[in-house]
């Protein structure tokens, strides 16, 4: 079995344009039906702020590969030094059950996150291929900002970005890519950085949605860390898109908040897999807001480590663990 951990994985480099290949791939792989996914199990215990979370899953197609993530998000941890989430992932041969490969990194799943992004943000700016500059709006800067910056970095060529963002523990200038560092401006709160944002990207630990204004018209909102908005926005919202309704709409997400207190139902979302395998924001108007709200799927974070593995393996990267 090949164990991989975070020193390797940078070694081996993020080609986001080939990542966010993968995640179209799986998408048509999940449209045909070709995969496995039980809802993910929450374990909570003591402080319930806490969770471990269990993300299994089988992908077919050309990638055919089982395998499982372990996810642990304890959110104090920052107040101790330490990241907010640890996780490994195995992944195990599909046709005999042999374990192949370890993660033993929470990088593998970050990178998986804002390649998921990257889909939708690559979709929506192929609609509009006059716009050279770009607007994009930050709040939370840990990680997981740091890899979806990274990842709008990687695939916006040459529009020119104009780039806020907002931290409640302050914006470390030294984790921004040194060529986007002028285009970067530290905001004082939330409303600056999203207040004229085209993109507009939530990656914080949120517990309870803040995020009362209107949007930009024509933007997209990217609610990655899902719990930031209130359940009146989605009044300005004209396609709310989701990844999959069973797994969002629990665990007081904003989707479940606007389920409960506006009468949100599964018929007034469309799944990503609609969306990129429908070619669908053609058909939107310049004005329209798109919210994406991806509670994370345990496929993409088995395509995503499978193609690392196979990296590693042809790169010679890791080290073989012996029965």
């Amino acid at each position: 079995m090949l164990y991989l951990n975070k020193k390797e994985l940078e070694k081996i480099g993020i080609n986001w344009h080939q990542l966010l290949d993968v995640i179209r791939n799986t998408l048509y792989i999940l449209r045909d039906q070709d995969v496995v996914q039980p809802v993910k199990p929450y374990l909570r215990y003591s402080d319930l702020s806490n969770r471990i979370i269990a993300m299994p899953a089988y992908v077919g197609g050309n990638i055919a590969t089982a395998g499982i993530k372990w996810i642990a998000s304890f959110p104090r941890n920052l107040d101790k030094g330490l990241a907010r989430a640890h996780s490994v992932t195995i992944l195990n041969e599909a046709e005999t059950g042999v374990p192949r490969c370890i993660f033993n990194t929470a990088l593998v799943s970050g990178i998986r996150t804002a390649a998921v992004s990257g889909v939708l943000v690559d979709a929506y700016l192929l609609q509009r291929p006059e716009q050279d500059k770009i607007c994009i709006g930050i709040i939370g800067f840990g990680p997981i900002g740091q890899l979806h910056l990274q990842m709008l970095a990687g695939i916006t060529g040459n529009r020119e970005l104009e780039i806020r963002m907002f931290d409640l523990q302050g914006v470390d200038l030294k984790k921004v890519p040194a060529r986007l560092r002028e285009h970067v401006t530290v905001c004082g709160d939330w409303e600056s950085a999203y207040k004229n944002a085209d993109i507009f990207i939530t990656c914080t630990v949120s517990k309870k949605p803040y995020i009362n204004l209107p949007p930009k018209k024509g933007s997209l909102q990217l609610n990655v860390s899902l719990r930031d908005y209130v359940p009146e926005y989605r009044s300005w919202v004209d396609m709310i898109i989701i990844d999959d309704w069973d797994e969002v709409c629990r665990e007081n997400t904003d989707i479940e908040n606007m389920h409960l207190k506006t009468g949100l139902q599964q018929k007034d979302t469309i799944t990503l897999t609609e969306v990129i395998c429908g070619d669908l924001l053609k058909n939107k108007q310049p004005d329209d807001i798109i919210m994406f709200n991806p509670m994370g799927m345990a496929i993409f974070d088995i395509a995503i480590a499978s193609e690392y593995y196979h990296l590693a393996m042809e790169l010679n990267a890791g080290v073989l663990l012996e029965d």
